[in-house]
């Protein structure tokens, strides 16, 4: 990579936790990149001001009503400003060689194809876009050429010990999971926790969505969903195993019995340090890792009583079509109301099997079915809450 020649950055989701990590990472090599945009969802005055650090050249907020606020924010400067899930669209759009797709949930799967369909090289940080649209998301980068790099940990992980010239070699992938806070909580006490003990990560410092699907294991169940359609591997290739120190970040096993595995400090700018130097390697403030500190590694299996979760994401993932995006849209509805303590941490599970269980909607075939699907799911979730 020449300094002569910065390469062009976009970031979507530009406040979160992965945004603010790329922005890091950046900020340390400032002749190496060039920030074209940002955008955030409400954050306005944390978006001003790195707007302005960056010297970006426009700047998207994802709702309409703080558009005045952003635009007093940048006031006096040469950047553009514009609001609404269409600005969050044009900012993708925008010329950059490298964009980062931080967008928490499924409000980032449009913004991500219009990165996609300019044919660049998209950091994917965002499940829920596989999850939902995996299908059509992976013949969109087929189509138009671009290069995918998934940004979590485990994919990441998983992409750098990859044999991708002879997948045929590959016995099986194993995603670890650090079990999250509640790892040895008996099942009757995880009845009463709190979301303040939920988004109390005991290896790393995520955003409150991202948080309680670590607690409840969804994350992991989505990571299995996304890894299906991100490597060419059948579903019963796929395991899970609980690796509480978080430093085998994933795994690949293949038909001799050889493991090959990344291993790292429990930092994510380093994943997102693969992504943006990529195919070239660059420095990164990470943590040395340190095996003799460490001393022991553990491992065990997940316990898909105590998170039912897993499974859910499993049945989800084997049965196709709609279940996946049904899955994940019921999630997000009933971990916000986790979050605003109207559901206990254990209905987050029971809603989402209920959901799987009683909405039957046909497959999709376009990106607009998927969106639809999505938003029947959430409207049947909500009223599920309503009537609780």
């Amino acid at each position: 990579m020449s300094a002569l020649v910065p390469k062009s950055i976009t970031i979507l989701g530009a406040t979160g936790s992965v945004g603010t990590s790329t922005l890091d990472l950046i900020r340390r090599n400032p002749d190496a990149y060039n920030v074209k945009a940002l955008t955030a969802a409400t954050k306005v005055a944390d978006l001003a001001k790195l707007a302005k650090e960056f010297k970006v050249e426009f700047a998207a907020i994802a709702y309409p009503q703080h558009y005045n606020e952003l635009k007093s924010a940048l006031s006096g400067t040469n950047i553009e400003v514009a609001a609404g899930e269409d600005a969050i669209r044009e900012a993708a759009r925008r010329d950059a060689n490298w964009v980062m797709s931080a967008i928490v949930g499924a409000a980032g799967l449009q913004p991500t194809l219009e990165a996609i369909r300019r044919g660049v090289t998209v950091a994917l940080a965002n499940k829920e876009c596989l999850v939902c649209a995996g299908d059509l998301m992976m013949q969109e980068v087929a189509k138009h050429g671009a290069t995918l790099l998934p940004v979590d940990s485990e994919h990441n992980a998983i992409y750098q010990v990859f044999d991708f010239d002879h997948p045929a070699n590959i016995d099986r992938i194993i995603l670890t999971a650090s079990g999250g806070p509640f790892r040895q909580t008996p099942i009757e006490v995880l009845e009463h926790v709190t979301p303040e003990q939920a988004v109390d990560h005991p290896n790393w410092d995520m955003g409150a969505k991202i948080s309680v699907d670590s607690a409840t294991m969804m994350n992991k169940g989505l990571e299995m969903i996304e890894a299906y359609h991100l490597f060419p591997v059948r579903p019963d290739q796929i395991d899970i195993i609980v690796h509480p120190q978080s430093v085998i970040h994933s795994m690949v096993e293949y038909k001799d019995r050889s493991v090959l595995a990344q291993l790292g400090s429990p930092d994510m700018r380093t994943p997102i340090a693969y992504t943006l130097a990529w195919p070239e390697r660059m420095e990164c403030p990470s943590e040395r890792l340190n095996l003799a500190n460490i001393a022991k590694l553990t491992f065990e299996n997940p316990d898909y009583n105590r998170f039912p979760s897993l499974g859910q994401a499993r049945a989800a993932m084997l049965s196709g079509g709609a279940a996946p995006i049904i899955l994940n849209a019921v999630n997000e509805v009933s971990v916000a109301a986790f979050l605003d303590k109207a559901i206990g941490f254990m209905d987050i599970s029971r809603l989402v099997g209920l959901a799987l269980e009683k909405i039957v909607l046909k497959a999709p075939t376009s990106i607009d079915d998927v969106t639809n699907i999505d938003i029947t799911a959430r409207d049947w979730a909500l009223d599920r809450l309503k009537t609780r």
